[in-house]
């Protein structure tokens, strides 16, 4: 199998053999990617990020210099040709795209984490799109960094999890691209909190596997968090990285799970303890 992986400012695909090859140069910050309809891979653009370097260490603090917008790009993993499916919503400007999900619908849900300033940051939301450029809204706001997104395996449950609080919500969809309504606790909320960790911990990407956990990247920690569906136990996979930021399943029975070791700039395999969960357009 291939496993795709991102830096700055390049799309790339690691083949079995430790090799990577640049499918396309994007510019801007690619950031996720989920293959979709007619074998066209579908890429979250964040717009760009500064970075400081720190004694082997590279952090993203802030928008780039010649950050204009965020978008949703599409590009035909053969040719490395590409375009932009979305850059707006009712008239408003995409911000930081971070992540994304298809379901079977013809749609996909992303999240759009927002873009942080010396004084200021957005607030975040997530959206559902059609695969097709034909309809993009903006489905939950505000959230606080969006950041990892998936669907439970009956489709039913979204998953979203914020990166400084590192929680993890849930949304009950009533149809595709619908999510039902609720009563929040505080504010109007539409979902629900999983969980919650404690201590200085951050979330980022997430992959949902066969049984429903929620497996998420975990930043400081330097872990990959596996949630339990009822949110009742929580694991941790400690890897040799403090900046873990994603994490995806493959192999012949979808067992392993590969990890993005940033701070080292490494993709990692590991065994997992069960089957991931298939994917829309990729492995169902």
């Amino acid at each position: 199998m291939n496993v795709t992986s991102f830096t700055p400012r390049f799309h790339e695909l690691v083949t079995p053999d430790g090799k990577i090859h640049v499918i396309a140069r994007l510019g801007g910050g690619p950031n996720g990617a989920a293959m979709g309809p007619g074998g066209k891979m579908y890429v979250t653009n964040n717009g760009g990020l500064k970075f400081i370097e720190r004694p082997g260490k590279l952090f993203p603090v802030a928008q780039a210099d010649d950050y204009t917008t965020g978008s949703i790009q599409v590009v035909d993993p053969e040719s490395g040709k590409f375009e932009t499916l979305y850059d707006r919503c009712d008239g408003r400007r995409l911000c930081g795209p971070n992540d994304l999900v298809f379901d079977d619908a013809g749609g996909f849900w992303f999240t759009d984490l927002g873009k942080t300033r010396e004084r200021d940051a957005d607030r975040g939301a997530v959206y559902y799109a059609k695969a097709d450029g034909s309809s993009i809204r903006e489905a939950i706001f505000p959230l606080e960094r969006p950041n990892g997104i998936g669907l439970s395996p009956d489709g039913r449950t979204l998953y979203v999890v914020e990166t400084p609080t590192a929680r993890c919500w849930s949304f009950s969809l009533s149809a595709p691209g619908q999510i039902e309504s609720a009563n929040g606790a505080y504010r109007g909320e539409k979902g629900r909190v999983v969980i919650g960790l404690g201590g200085y911990q951050m979330f980022d990407s997430l992959a949902v596997d066969a049984e429903g956990h929620v497996c998420v990247a975990t930043l400081i920690t330097g872990a990959v968090t596996d949630i339990w569906p009822d949110g009742r136990r929580v694991d941790q996979y400690v890897l040799p990285d403090m900046m873990v930021t994603n994490v995806c399943f493959g192999g012949r029975e979808l067992t392993t799970a590969f990890a993005t070791l940033s701070m080292s700039g490494r993709l990692v395999s590991f065994d997992w303890p069960r089957p991931g969960l298939a994917l829309a357009h990729l492995n169902r």
